[in-house]
């Protein structure tokens, strides 16, 4: 069994990975760094140049399909791409975990589908998550090794690996979201089991492909999920009615994760880790919170909860597209503007109180300033898309 762990979690697995799917590493002393000339099997993608620096923009047009990513201490990695499929593929499906797709997923699964079912997805999402990000500063596990992998993302370079909290949140959601609705809307489930493994097996094997993760992590990951829905689905409608079960509900909500994210493990190095689970936890914070404020104040109508009636899923009409578009973008242009102003509200704040130099970036690294203004923030942010939005839906006549 050990023996087993090690060759999962061996670097040359994904280097070998990331070579079948076409991504080698470029020759250290390659004289074509000024665009000229091809490398030997290498494709350049039709119409389009790809060339990344550390700082993560387009820095020229290489017509040799040579790309550069960005690697720890400023160190640029050239690699050398064969299979446009592949690279597109996976870095499509790498976003598709990363948090542009959440922040706009589960608040247009919100306003426009079921907020029954974007509540438990967050609730689940948040749950996840915070044992993910947990179990990485914990373990202290090392990503996979460069070389032989080539890396190519650059802002969670200075994370620990296991396990992967990509294949966490992209298992939660997809199954959470099966387990939720074939109960609820009437689908071939043999269709919604497949989407599910798809989502999850793209987002999986694209941590692969960009070398962010060894095979164990992914594993790991999985697993860690599938323990974790088992173990919670018998409370799933014990937690759904909790935001109705006391006035002291929002006391709890807020106090209890902002307490888990201000003594999150403490690490040796700085790393984004602590402050994406701050967000993550504070949005889970505001819309359970969001909820409570629903049903206490009765400002909008409380989410029907899982029913044995099954119902079908309307068509979609150009009209039903257009409303859902609509009301997303109104809903995403609000909690932008809410997220700046509480965002420099709070920085200016602890600023002040702490006595720091205004627009000092290493300060809002510091503990006591990064985990309360994240908090505050997102908290808000969670808080203005369960209540706020709704009611300015219903106040535009978006319904």
């Amino acid at each position: 069994m050990a023996e087993l762990l090690r060759s999962l979690q061996d670097s040359q697995l994904v280097a070998r990975f990331q070579r079948r799917c076409g991504l080698f590493p470029a020759p250290e002393d390659d004289p074509r760094d000024d665009g000229a000339g091809l490398a030997e099997g290498a494709a350049r993608a039709p119409g389009a140049d790809h060339r990344s620096t550390a700082n993560g923009k387009d820095a020229g047009a290489p017509a040799n399909g040579l790309l550069r990513a960005a690697a720890p201490q400023a160190y640029v990695e050239k690699y050398i791409v064969k299979n446009y499929f592949y690279y597109y593929l996976f870095r499509f499906s790498a976003a598709l975990g990363q948090e542009v797709f959440y922040i706009t997923f589960l608040p247009f699964t919100h306003w426009n589908i079921d907020s029954f079912l974007s509540r438990r997805l967050v609730i689940i999402w948040v749950l996840v998550m915070y044992i993910g990000q947990v179990a990485k500063d914990i373990l202290k596990w090392p990503r996979p090794f460069s070389p032989p992998v080539v890396k190519l993302e650059k802002r969670v370079i200075a994370e620990y690996g296991m396990p992967s909290t990509h294949a966490m949140a992209a298992t939660a959601i997809s199954f959470t979201l099966l387990i939720s609705t074939m109960d609820r809307y009437q689908y071939p489930f043999a269709l919604g089991l497949a989407m599910a493994v798809t989502f999850s097996a793209l987002v999986c094997l694209s941590r692969l492909y960009t070398g962010m993760h060894t095979v164990l992590d992914v594993l790991g990951g999985i697993l860690i999920t599938a323990v974790l829905i088992v173990l919670t689905y018998p409370a799933w409608t014990l937690i759904d009615r909790l935001g109705s079960a006391s006035p002291l509900f929002p006391v709890c909500a807020i106090v209890v994760p902002f307490f888990l994210c201000y003594n999150y493990p403490v690490s040796e190095f700085y790393s984004p880790t602590r402050a994406d689970t701050t967000t993550i936890v504070a949005a889970g914070a505001g819309v359970t919170t969001g909820f409570w404020i629903n049903h206490f104040f009765q400002l909008v109508a409380d989410p029907t909860e899982a029913l044995p009636v099954i119902q079908h899923i309307p068509p979609l009409t150009a009209g039903m597209l257009v409303l859902g578009l609509t009301k997303f973008m109104v809903g995403i242009v609000l909690i932008l503007l809410v997220r700046q102003v509480v965002q420099n509200l709070s920085l200016q704040v602890l600023y002040s109180w702490f006595k720091v130099v205004t627009r000092n970036k290493e300060a809002r690294r510091r503990l006591e300033i990064e985990v309360p203004y994240k908090f505050v923030t997102y908290t808000s942010v969670g808080i203005c898309a369960t209540t706020v939005v709704p009611m300015l839906h219903r106040f535009l006549g978006l319904l």
